[in-house]
């Protein structure tokens, strides 16, 4: 009864400060899309249409999924992207990137692991372009489902993926070049991973290197000739403070099917250094339920338990993208009373500025590599 109180006063406490702050923010700043994003006169770009083929194999990162490395996955790939052509001030800064969705199918050739289904959403940089080739690297992400499971009882064997709803991560290094005007041939390198984020365990994740080949149909082929560069936006070199709270939720071990609730509250102080980069400093505090579950079960008393929550600072850098921004975070934690995890933690995620103030964010928080929960974050900008 007192947990439960203690996180209804944890969320009322919360709902009071992030009010507070929203009214404070909003005295100072019109509730607005960030200048980065504003719309500018420019003509539509062109869409481009693909299909590819896909090869890979699987990488057997550790022990527990070395009996499913058996088999190489094929698939498919059917995409649509748009190219920039300057509405935004960022695709200049970014050389006009092309941003898209996929559409992703895998075969595994293993009855263990069965078939995947995702669709990705992503941004594609060039690095060399001209009338006839395009040399460019994509990023994207999304939502992958799986079949075939890890089940207790009727697909134990599948420890690579626990749970049928996953996030999925794509890199890829890309080359197209005209066959006509409109056709070209796609050869690419990519790296796809599929996790669940710890939701769900065991969760080892697929990381698939894979080789593609495909076609591209291109409304027309040339890209946006590049312009003079958009004026510096007027808050490079400004301060800003960052406060925000996020919920998440995991499993602790696949012996145990009950998920825990994880919690954080995050104040950081940031800097605008230039038209692509923030960069942070903060402090931040975690209570992870789970935790609490793990140490009860294995203490031989219930008296005097070590405290579970936590306490830590980071460093970290915001990508900008207009109003979305790829984060990434590097923390120590100094508050640490029950050694449940190395001392140093890192996050990856993506955050969206919603108005000048107002912001959200999905973060993956990992522990050397192995995921430990997926944030749900809501957060104020000052």
């Amino acid at each position: 009864m007192y947990q439960n109180l203690q996180g209804l006063s944890y969320y009322i406490l919360t709902g009071i400060l992030l009010g507070g702050l929203v009214a404070a923010g909003r005295a100072q700043a019109v509730a607005l899309a960030p200048p980065d994003s504003l719309k500018m006169a420019a003509p539509p770009g062109p869409f481009i249409f693909g299909v590819y083929a896909q090869g890979s194999s699987i990488i057997n990162h550790t022990v527990p999924v070395s009996h499913l490395i058996a088999s190489h996955p094929t698939g498919i790939e059917l995409n649509v992207q748009r190219q920039t052509t300057g509405a935004a001030p960022w695709h200049g800064w970014y050389k006009y990137p092309k941003v898209g969705l996929a559409l992703v199918y895998y075969d595994y050739h293993n009855p263990v692991l069965g078939r995947s289904y995702a669709a990705t959403v992503y941004l594609s940089k060039p690095i060399s372009r001209t009338a006839r080739h395009d040399l460019s690297f994509r990023l994207g992400t999304g939502l992958a489902y799986f079949p075939n499971h890890y089940d207790l009882y009727t697909n134990r064997k599948n420890t690579f993926v626990s749970s049928p709803l996953n996030a999925t991560l794509q890199m890829r290094l890309e080359y197209d070049v005209a066959l006509t005007d409109h056709l070209g041939l796609l050869l690419a390198l990519a790296l796809n991973h599929y996790s669940n984020g710890a939701t769900a365990k065991p969760n080892f994740g697929i990381n698939l290197p894979t080789l593609q080949v495909g076609l591209n149909y291109h409304q027309w082929r040339l890209g946006p000739a590049a312009g003079a560069p958009e004026p510096a936006p007027a808050d490079v070199g400004h301060n800003f403070l960052n406060i925000s709270t996020s919920l998440g939720y995991k499993q602790r071990s696949s012996g145990d099917p009950k998920h825990y609730l994880v919690n954080s509250v995050t104040l950081a102080a940031g800097r605008r250094l230039n038209r692509k980069s923030n960069l942070l400093v903060g402090l931040e505090g975690f209570y992870d339920r789970s935790l609490l579950a793990a140490l009860r079960d294995s203490a031989r008393s219930q008296e005097h338990l070590p405290d579970v929550k936590k306490a830590g600072a980071f460093v970290g850098h915001e990508l900008l993208f207009g109003r979305l921004a790829l984060v990434t975070h590097l923390g120590l934690y100094f508050y640490n009373p029950y050694k449940s995890n190395p001392v140093y933690y890192e996050r990856l995620g993506l955050k969206y500025q919603f108005t000048n103030v107002i912001f959200g964010a999905i973060d993956l928080k990992v522990h050397r590599a192995a995921a430990d929960v997926i944030e749900f974050k809501v957060g104020v900008k000052l």
